[in-house]
């Protein structure tokens, strides 16, 4: 099979395995190429680990502290006539890799929400390291079905109170225009908390202790993006963000109520970068593009690999650690002060249809979107004929 980018709207629908393994391994070299990580623990487990931010932490424990790493996703595998996602190949990668060099991995494909997974990755830590030392939650869903009661809820991407109009970049069009988004309503507030708060995870790690898993003076982390004055309407003070509080009110629950193992509970205030999960939200698209130019320009840019290493190293296994307002661990403070972004807002004033890719870094924005699925990697030859069928062992 040639397999070339199906890009539909803020997704591609396709994926290339070699593209995605390539991928993979840059961010492989890349953790070879730094200092160890002595603190980090040698029993991970990573909820939501197949990309984006999930990926990279699954990546630096192996790679940076040589340890043992069980992940869950829910992925699409391949058939013969249609690629796997991205996801499912960016595991597949992972696997050979840790194989090759001698590193444990295993991963669990399904519902993460659901208590059956929640079950089979806890007989799975029983089997094979006994417990965990690190749980890192990055989950990320338009919709969750409750373990118990079996309904579906499902996000939305809206303001909270007033209509809001803005700028905003349609990736599929090219083109930069104004969008209106009507707020939301308290139903819709209420099931976006119960996707993208913080019940699921407080789920899991009740789950963990329950069953003994859970190894004393364990940390637990969730990854979160809180932005800064141009994304609050549709982000911090938006439906995602009282998600987002729901986490902060989760983890601080999480340190109370496991005062018997020591456990500590973060949240991690992550940069703003390409995901499958930004380039869905309105806005987002634009932003990123401003402020992949403007940090490219100050020399303070990072991928989700780079950004990890650093959480690791100088925040979640830091005596030094840089802690929020809200408590959080602070790791986008080169994206969010001050100056920066000024830098970024008085772009956002000026950028318009004419002048978008002069502004904007969209060939980054762009590359990085492509990059997620496996396409525009350096050394692939996206012309040759490859097997679709690829699996995680």
């Amino acid at each position: 099979m040639i397999i070339q980018p199906k890009i539909r709207g803020f997704i591609c629908t396709n994926a290339h395995p070699v593209g995605c393994a390539a991928h993979v391994q840059q961010q492989i070299d890349f953790i070879k190429q730094q200092p160890k990580l002595t603190q980090v623990p040698q029993r991970v487990l990573v909820i939501g680990c197949s990309t984006g931010y999930g990926l990279a932490s699954r990546i630096a424990a192996a790679y940076g502290a040589g340890a043992k790493t069980l992940g869950v996703c829910f992925e699409k595998e391949p058939s013969e006539k249609r690629t796997a996602t991205a996801g499912w190949y960016n595991t597949a990668a992972f696997h050979q890799a840790a194989k090759a060099d001698g590193l444990y991995a295993h991963t669990i494909n399904g519902d993460a929400f659901s208590n059956e997974i929640k079950a089979q990755v806890i007989e799975q830590i029983k089997q094979d390291f006994g417990q965990v030392d690190l749980v890192i939650y990055s989950l990320a869903s338009p919709k969750r079905k409750d373990p118990v009661t079996g309904e579906v809820y499902s996000s939305t991407l809206k303001p909270i109170g007033d209509s809001y109009t803005t700028k905003t970049y349609h990736t599929d069009k090219d083109q930069v225009t104004e969008i209106t988004l009507d707020p939301a309503t308290d139903d819709e507030i209420a099931q976006t908390i119960k996707v993208m708060g913080g019940e699921d995870w407080e789920l899991w790690l009740a789950a963990l202790h329950d069953a003994g898993v859970l190894a004393p003076n364990a940390k637990t982390t969730a990854y979160t993006y809180i932005g800064k004055k141009l994304t609050w309407p549709i982000y911090g003070q938006a439906t995602i963000g009282k998600a987002k509080e729901d986490l902060d009110r989760a983890a601080a629950a999480m340190r109370t109520r496991y005062t018997d193992l020591n456990l500590e509970a973060y949240v991690s205030s992550l940069k703003a970068l390409v995901t499958q999960a930004s380039s869905a939200i309105p806005v987002m698209p634009l932003y990123i593009s401003l402020i992949y130019g403007v940090m490219k320009q100050e020399g303070t840019h990072e991928g989700c690999i780079e950004q990890i290493y650093r959480l690791f190293n100088e925040a979640l296994y830091s005596e030094d650690r840089l802690l929020d307002e809200a408590g959080r661990l602070f790791m986008n403070g080169w994206e969010t002060n001050d100056a920066t972004q000024a830098k970024v807002e008085a772009l956002w004033h000026q950028v318009n249809q004419e002048n978008f890719h002069q502004l904007a870094d969209y060939a980054g924005y762009h590359s990085d979107f492509l990059k997620l699925f496996g396409f525009g990697i350096d050394g692939v030859d996206y012309d040759a004929d490859v097997d679709p069928m690829v699996g995680f062992d």
